[in-house]
């Protein structure tokens, strides 16, 4: 047995110190420092040496790695998969992170139980009743899925190989403990420890392994920042308890893109994909109300139709409002200033507030124009036709400047049966056969006439 070691660490920030101080230098936080036992015995991963031999490592060419054997495991969940960017990577490790009651364990026990594949359920936060009372909402005759409720990680290894599943699913790593380090689960050391002996299985036997994460009261995941450094891949669950609807980000991605988002609407059996988000962001009026307009917009990959409000009035105080919720107020500023100096029209003495519905906030810039839509429909109570969208970039010259990626904008809207589509003059589109109206303007001026004459 090695001499048990001590050292100090942030607890904020995972920053190591060789003596107790005051002050973190590295996040520069007041009272952070705590002293942690960082070792209790000799190991060598999450197997002993007299366990396994493992072959030296020796190096390949590049051209000589064979990468045939690593196809991706599809997750039957067109929503993760494209976010994951095509499926589980085999010996990946995959952290996911949300605020408490988001669903992050409805979202994994229902991927669990709908996999064709051996899954490990492993919870240190519920019981097996817990987790059977939720199964059967969601999907009562899975029979691959596995449930052990265990925190130990040697204990959870011994059932591992016995059971040899092909997808690992832990809930949560904060509470998982291992018999190497003394400190409480959930601590400095204890988050790195077992973090390091689940990335050792996962790539020494090249199972895929799910980790669920807590969150910071300031929406960063617990635990110390080298956590997201080690892992492959950081999902982020987003979303308000108080809404059905769910997004899932992924912030940081290995084997894909991180621009990719997914959606789900929470519902008593699940959550539920939804495979065209512009339901869920466009009204189901049928009313014309003045003030809205429609904005093709684009997440990673994915087209969106999202719905600008506008409201426009006269100012009660002597300094106008502008507010924008989901926007760039800053932007806002400076279209409105556009509007003044470019098309004449005094909006310097009202007030403007600006709502993308939905409640997603969005920085593409080829909303402007519909931005500009709605303002101009509000200010002049005049609506603007429902079979309408726009998708241009608006400079300080008051010109209609041209987006990336417009064809897909225009197929998205032509799919969604909208007539017509209002982009750029200067944007290069391929000479094909739209079955929607292209509209093409240079200037702010010719967007005031085209819409209100």
């Amino acid at each position: 047995m090695a001499k048990v070691k001590t050292t100090f660490f942030c607890q904020n920030c995972g920053a190591q110190f060789a003596k107790w101080q005051g002050q973190c230098t590295s996040c520069k936080e007041w009272n952070t420092i705590a002293e942690e036992v960082v070792q209790k015995a000799e190991k060598t991963g999450w197997k002993t040496e007299t366990q396994t031999t493992k072959r030296v490592a020796k190096p390949q060419r590049i051209k000589e790695i064979d990468t045939t054997k690593d196809a991706r495991l599809n997750t039957e969940n067109n929503e993760l998969n494209r976010v994951l960017g095509g499926g589980l990577v085999p010996g990946s490790l995959t952290l996911l992170g949300g605020e408490p009651g988001i669903g992050k364990s409805t979202l994994m026990l229902q991927i669990a139980l709908t996999l064709p594949y051996t899954t490990l359920y492993v919870s240190g936060e519920e019981s097996a009743q817990q987790i059977k009372m939720r199964a059967e909402r969601i999907n009562p005759t899975a029979e691959n899925c596995l449930i052990l409720t265990e925190t130990k990680t040697q204990n959870i290894f011994k059932q591992v190989e016995e059971v040899n599943p092909d997808i690992v699913i832990i809930d949560s790593i904060q509470t998982l403990h291992s018999d190497y380090i003394e400190s409480g689960a959930g601590s400095i050391s204890q988050i790195r420890e077992t973090t390091t002996e689940l990335i050792k299985f996962a790539k020494e036997t090249a199972t895929p392994v799910i980790l669920i994460g807590h969150i910071t009261k300031d929406g960063n995941i617990a635990g110390p920042k080298i956590l997201e450094h080690m892992v492959d891949t950081v999902l982020q669950f987003e979303g308000d308890r108080n809404h059905v609807y769910r997004i899932l980000r992924a912030h940081k991605n290995r084997f894909g893109s991180t621009s990719e988002l997914g959606i789900y609407e929470m519902q008593g059996s699940g959550l539920r994909e939804v495979s065209n988000p512009s339901e869920i962001l466009i009204s189901k009026n049928d009313e014309d109300l003045s003030g809205t307009a429609i904005a093709a917009t684009l997440e990673g990959m994915r087209p969106l139709m999202i719905e600008i409000q506008a409201l426009v009035s006269t100012a009660v105080y002597g300094t106008p409002q502008r507010s924008a919720t989901g926007y760039n107020a800053k932007r806002l500023n400076m279209i409105l200033a556009v509007l003044e100096k470019r098309a004449g029209f005094r909006l310097g003495a009202k007030d403007v507030f600006l709502n993308i519905t939905g409640g997603i906030s969005v920085d593409d810039t080829a909303i402007d124009l519909a931005v500009v839509a709605a303002i101009l429909s509000s200010n002049e109570d005049i609506s603007v036709a429902k079979d309408i969208c726009f998708a241009a970039e608006v400079g300080l010259a008051g010109e209609i400047r041209p987006v990336t990626r417009v064809e897909q904008r225009i197929l998205e809207a032509e799919k969604l049966g909208f007539g017509t589509i209002m982009i750029s003059k200067y944007c290069k589109v391929p000479k094909n056969n739209y079955g929607i109206t292209i509209v093409r303007v240079a200037k702010m001026n010719d967007v005031v006439e085209w819409l209100f004459g």
